[in-house]
């Protein structure tokens, strides 16, 4: 047999361990517990942020005090004069200086709250010049944003909480307490005002939904936590001027703050929900869109900073 018919010799594989293809990525959660923790701890221990909840805090203080000052020096006990609707009944029952200070709040005060809270979410990371490096860790921008949204919502929580609590111990400390009258003229326990009174704090909690999604979408849009917190907060005085202007009454239902006050209506007997229930979907809607809009911003953002 010739070299040239002689068979080509095949190559034999090395023997030892063969290299395995590395295992599949698993996709990142959307929701970090550990993530949304840290965001919350970050913000409530921030010193604006606790000023801003005792600013809160004093609201029922100041309200409870004036009306226990004018009770000593012989003011009518039914004069509301023109503060809120429940403020006539605090002197006959403490609980009432709950639904007082909540109503009181609500129209500004606990939307500037939240709306500097929301405006300074990310626009103030991004001007801190901290928001690339948690970009830099294993978050992403889509959870960041989420957790961001959800440590705004959970402040709305609080701050709703720190009014409602306050205003009950400053109630029982001033004022007596006990079955309590309806706006619609009933009678109820003082344990079934107690969970109305919780079910008002929850309501008015949710009816900040919508101005936090609408700050975090500012925040989205500047790297200054000041201008977002300034163009929220403007924005707010705007559409609370826009729901006063009865030629304008075609848009009023459909700006986020024309419900607001719906909340009064679980004091009624029975309960008036209608209003109640359109005031959760807008929140619910303005949630949607201008969270939607915030995510689209801030996923193709360039952050260089």
């Amino acid at each position: 047999m010739s070299q040239a018919d002689a068979p080509v010799p095949v190559p034999v594989p090395a023997s030892g361990p063969v290299a395995e293809p590395p295992p599949p990525r698993r996709p990142r959660p959307l929701w970090s517990l550990g993530l949304l923790r840290s965001e919350l701890f970050t913000t409530l221990r921030r010193w604006r942020t606790l000023a801003l909840l005792a600013v809160l805090a004093a609201v029922p203080v100041l309200v409870g005090i004036a009306v226990r000052v004018q009770t000593s020096d012989g003011g009518s006990d039914g004069d509301g004069g023109n503060g809120p609707a429940f403020i006539a009944q605090i002197t006959n029952n403490g609980l009432f200086l709950v639904f007082t200070a909540l109503a009181a709040t609500l129209p500004f005060f606990l939307p500037l709250v939240v709306g500097v809270i929301a405006g300074d979410a990310v626009a103030g990371e991004a001007g801190a010049g901290t928001l690339r490096y948690l970009l830099v860790a294993p978050a992403g921008r889509t959870r960041l944003l989420l957790t961001k949204y959800a440590t705004v919502l959970a402040f709305c929580l609080l701050a709703t909480l720190v009014v409602a609590v306050t205003a009950l111990i400053v109630g029982a400390l001033l004022f007596p307490l006990g079955d309590l009258m309806t706006i619609s003229g009933t009678r109820i326990t003082f344990a079934d005002g107690l969970l109305r009174a919780l079910l008002i704090a929850l309501v008015v909690a949710a009816s900040l939904v919508g101005i936090s999604a609408l700050g975090l979408f500012v925040s989205t849009l500047t790297n200054s936590g000041i201008a977002a917190m300034a163009t929220t907060v403007g924005l707010l005085i705007t559409v609370q001027i826009l729901d006063q202007i009865p030629q304008l009454h075609a848009i009023q239902p459909y700006l986020f703050s024309h419900y607001w006050l719906s909340f009064a209506d679980l004091m009624r007997e029975p309960v008036y929900w209608d209003d109640l229930v359109k005031n959760l979907a807008l929140q619910g809607g303005y949630a949607v869109v201008f969270g939607t809009a915030a995510w689209a911003r801030f996923t193709t953002k360039d952050i260089t900073a």
